[in-house]
This record gives structure tokens, C-alpha cells and sequence, in this order.
């Protein structure tokens, strides 16, 4: 087990996993003192830690102009990220910005198009906050398609 500022993790196979659930069912102090997130590898958690997003910076990206984009990249699929800037009103500059955001945090991805175009999609469709009034801590996690 190691500890990331501020989550812990243990690196395990899903059998792994799925035995210590077990355990954990059957007696459910077991799970004290031990991580509640699993990944399977140390370069998974790694990628993981590297990419933290704390809750505040999620509830300021996702403010209603910024939801109003993936809405468009949903209902749309637009060819370019100039064309998104002319459905949603928004200068380009500021929407690439915006979506290099997004990209980071794995809510958007882009994929080459002609002429050098980036193409915008969305790779996730929900994102989850978790926030410990107790404890100071929060987590996010953003969920594809499901």
C-alpha cells in the first residue's frame, strides 16, 4: 500500500479486489485502515494522482456556459473545434482553452481531422463528487458512457 496526498490506493488485480469485497462483506471491519480505491498498476495510479482535480476546480468548469459546449458536442458532433465555437457564440481562443480543461480531467478527447482540424468529442458522461465535510477531503471521478 502507498499513500498520495490526500488519497490512498492499493494496486491489485479485479480477482484481488473482488476477494478483498469479500472479506470486507463478512466482516466489515476489515476495511478499516485499508484503501478504498483499487487500480492495477502503479503507473495507473500514478497517471491518477497526477491528474487530480480537486471539487472546487470541477464545480467551476462545469458552470452552465461550459455544460451548454459538451451539450453541443453531444447534440452536434461538430467537425472542428471552430465550428463548436460558432454553435455555442464563443470566441475560439477562449473555447480551446475550455476544452484543453476538459481534455485533462477526461471529459473531452480530441481526435485528428482534416486540415490539421481537432475534432472534439465527449468520453464521459457524468462526473462524480464525493466531499467529506468531516474530514476535508474530496474526490472526483468522471465516468464515460455508460
Amino acid at each position: 500500500m502507498r499513500k498520495t496526498s490526500p488519497t490512498t490506493y492499493r494496486v491489485g488485480s479485479i480477482g484481488d479486489f473482488a476477494a478483498w469485497t469479500k472479506r470486507v462483506i463478512g466482516d466489515p471491519r476489515a476495511a478499516r485502515d485499508h484503501p478504498k480505491k483499487w487500480v492495477d498498476s502503479e503507473a495507473t495510479a500514478a497517471r491518477a494522482a497526477a491528474d487530480q482535480v480537486s471539487a472546487e476546480a470541477m464545480v467551476k468548469l462545469l458552470s452552465p456556459g461550459n455544460l451548454a459546449v459538451l451539450d453541443a458536442i453531444k447534440r452536434h458532433r461538430p467537425a472542428s473545434v471552430r465550428e463548436l465555437a460558432a454553435l455555442t457564440g464563443r470566441k475560439e481562443a477562449s473555447l480551446s482553452r475550455t476544452l484543453k480543461r476538459f481534455a485533462q480531467v477526461g471529459i473531452v478527447a480530441f481526435e485528428d481531422g482534416p486540415r490539421r482540424a481537432r475534432i472534439p468529442a465527449l468520453v464521459a458522461t457524468r462526473v462524480h463528487l464525493d466531499i467529506d465535510l468531516t474530514v476535508h477531503h474530496c474526490s472526483v471521478a468522471i465516468v464515460g458512457p455508460t
